[in-house]
């Protein structure tokens, strides 16, 4: 590449600090410009230890862009990064700065941040010039363009603006100003009364920019694709006199249309500070007025306010084509951009079948919803549960049911987890967490290993004393004709039978389950009829009473009947989905988490099973 040339279509560039909205922009300027590969080859995020990956768009085209710790690891593995942009805070700009330019291949470097201390900005310059080579833009600079090849960061402003101002394609103006948000304009004005532009450059406000405007003035009358060169200054400092000294030594020979800014500052009766750090006149030189003077009488087109900057332009480009000098270049039509997903659902210009369907729950709106939609009659939000105190018992209704039940039937779901929530630690659930907890697994693991023990055998019978119970009830068969039945198809009663607990020593919960029951429930039939299958059973042994597990089932048989709330469809949907069981597993869960933490508190080591346990055989 040329000395005097920015960037070009190849350019690539390294991206430090993890600029989202920045990154985007350059590559949907890539998209419109044409270009073959993204501008952004890397990103370097000091805050991403090891690293990662970031997504993002060229046109419909969706494409990963590495991301690093340090710049020596993007370094090293792009050797063709030959641009940096800079968007470090003023704290960290600094030595950021100073460290990229150490390597060879970095020719251009763009500092956005603004604040850098002035002794840091000089040692930035003093180091860029020793190296030599190298091309600084900023600080407090939005950056640059080189129009149809490359764009630093945020310059240019929104898509649309860009692809107005004609920035998507090369033109023959080139354009340099110390501020960031008139380069914008500027471009827009240029784009609209010339073929546009080809280099824009914005070289930052601060009181001591890296590099001057007279810097990209020389490259643009070094570059024979620029025809005509556009400039604004603006009041402070003396550098517009060093452009004065460049036309009157012909060192700057091509039409330059020049305007300093800020020449209202002469009606004041003191010293104004404007937006910059470098817009202020601290004497009668460097005021807008005087420097625009100097300017005139070197030989630059000067308009005589900003008013009619756009005229001069025009009138500065016509001579050029009219005299033969220049060929206008055509303007080309920018490719369409597609629209973002997330704005075209946001605008409903578009219309996409869903993935999932949720109806329990509802995250999207101004607050947690939980039973349906937020809004709908069905939901209630995450206030409102606990505004009205609906408990444990409400959440498990609206989530399970998509419905509140009535408090004796909340009541009664919040007792039933209460009472399942343990039983001791032989029982396979615990038993397993317990082990695995003893190997210094980690709490899942621990309680997922214990939930696995869950099934026809350990739990399991929540549901089955549900279907078998209520389907002989509603079957209008006699207590001894269910048993006799169940017993000929070799089935164990689901519900019915405990190891240690028995007619005269009863478990105590069960008993409170039906005490509730009775006492609360509108109606118990399934219950009433399990009773009496008891007497049958028990008649046979007295441990064959109803268990624990049965009587949840049964109980939770009737508390949908006799709540009023579910349909037959509703119940038998349940009853399919095996959602009794539910209970049991959401209670159980309780009680293995604390076995777990039980056993890490007690620093237990693995456990090995006895061998005088085992017969071997």
């Amino acid at each position: 590449m040329k000395d005097y040339m920015l960037f070009d279509k190849n350019t690539e560039a390294v991206i430090y600090g993890y600029q989202r909205n920045a990154i985007q922009r350059m590559l949907d300027f890539d998209y419109v410009a044409n270009r073959e590969k993204p501008s952004v080859t890397a990103i370097v995020n000091p805050t991403a230890l090891k690293g990662g990956l970031h997504k993002a768009f060229i046109g419909e085209r969706e494409i990963l862009i590495p991301i690093y710790p340090t710049i020596a690891d993007a370094m090293k593995n792009h050797d063709k990064i030959e641009t940096m942009v800079n968007f470090a805070s003023f704290r960290s700009a600094f030595p950021t700065t100073m460290e990229a330019l150490d390597y060879e291949q970095l020719r251009v470097i763009s500092v956005i941040a603004e604040g850098m201390p002035e002794r840091y900005a000089k040692e930035v310059t003093a180091k860029a010039k020793k190296i030599g080579g190298k091309i600084l833009i900023g600080p407090a600079t939005v950056g640059g363009i080189v129009a149809g090849a490359f764009k630093i960061g945020n310059t240019g402003g929104m898509l649309d603006n860009i692809v107005e101002s004609k920035l998507h394609r090369a033109g023959s103006v080139g354009f340099v100003s110390k501020s960031g948000g008139l380069s914008n304009e500027a471009n827009n004005i240029i784009g609209r009364n010339t073929d546009g532009l080809y280099e824009g450059v914005a070289i930052g406000g601060d009181r001591y920019p890296f590099s001057t405007l007279t810097d990209h003035l020389f490259r643009y009358e070094a570059n024979p694709e620029i025809k005509m060169i556009v400039a604004l200054g603006e009041v402070g400092g003396e550098d517009e006199y060093k452009i004065v000294a460049a036309l009157k030594e012909g060192r700057i020979t091509k039409p330059i249309v020049m305007w300093n800014i800020g020449t209202c500052a002469g009606i004041f009766k003191t010293e104004v500070q404007f937006g910059h750090a470098g817009a202020r006149a601290d004497k009668a030189a460097e005021t807008a007025t005087a420097k625009n003077e100097a300017l005139r009488e070197a030989g630059a087109i000067v308009p005589e306010s900003f008013e009619s900057y756009d005229v001069v332009i025009k009138e500065t480009f016509d001579k050029l084509v009219a005299e033969g000098k220049h060929k206008p270049i055509p303007l080309t039509e920018a490719p369409a951009m597609p629209m973002d997903y997330a704005k075209a659902l946001k605008d409903k210009v578009i219309r996409r079948p869903r993935n999932f369907v949720a109806t329990i729950s509802d995250d999207s709106g101004d607050e947690l919803a939980y039973g349906g939609p937020y809004g709908s009659e069905r939901s209630m939000t995450i206030t409102d549960v606990f505004k009205n105190d609906i408990g444990l018992g409400g959440v498990i209704s609206l989530l399970w049911f998509k419905k509140l039940l009535p408090t004796w039937a909340t009541k009664f779901l919040e007792m039933a987890v209460m009472i399942t929530a343990d039983h001791g630690a032989a029982v396979s659930g615990a038993h397993n967490a317990i082990v695995t907890a003893r190997a210094g697994k980690d709490l899942i693991s621990c309680v997922v290993s214990g939930m696995l023990t869950i099934g026809p055998r350990f739990g399991g019978a929540v549901h089955g004393a549900a279907k078998y119970f209520s389907g002989a009830s509603d079957a209008k068969k006699s207590p001894v004709e269910f048993v006799t039945e169940m017993k000929k198809a070799g089935i164990n009663i689901p519900g019915i039978g405990h190891l240690v607990k028995s007619v005269q020593n009863p478990d105590q919960r069960v008993t409170l389950m039906k005490e509730y029951a009775k006492k609360n429930f509108p109606k118990t039939e399934i219950l009433d009829y399990a009773l009496e299958v008891e007497k049958v059973t028990t008649s046979k042994r007295n441990n064959l009473i109803m268990n624990v597990d049965g009587c949840i089932g049964i109980l939770f048989t009737d508390m949908m009947r006799s709540s009023g709330e579910f349909t037959d469809e509703e119940m038998q949907q349940i009853l399919d989905l095996e959602g009794l069981n539910s209970l049991f597993i959401l209670g159980r869960t309780i009680g293995m988490m604390g076995h777990v933490f039980d056993q890490k508190r007690l620093k237990q080591p693995l456990y090995r099973h006895p061998m005088d346990d085992i017969l071997y055989y």
